[in-house]
């Protein structure tokens, strides 16, 4: 899963990431941009890879299919 969080003062929101980047991300943006108020808004999960990229059971798939190929060639 990922994580997004957006500023409940103004437009910004935070790249997807883990649930604690982006929760350090926003605090980082309050401190800098609205200090002396309590980090506030809302987080948007993304329950599949943003940037779509395979998972890991795809990427372990990928790498036996992959090494039949090369098994395959080698004979």
């Amino acid at each position: 899963m990922a994580y997004r969080y957006w500023c409940g003062e103004c437009g910004f929101k935070t790249a997807w990431s883990t649930e604690s980047q982006g929760e350090r991300q926003q605090i980082e943006h309050y401190r800098k941009q609205h200090p002396g108020l309590v980090p506030g808004g809302q987080v948007e999960v993304n329950h599949r890879s943003p940037s779509g990229a395979p998972g890991c059971l795809q990427l372990l798939g990928l790498l036996v299919l992959l090494l039949v190929l090369a098994a395959a060639c080698h004979r």
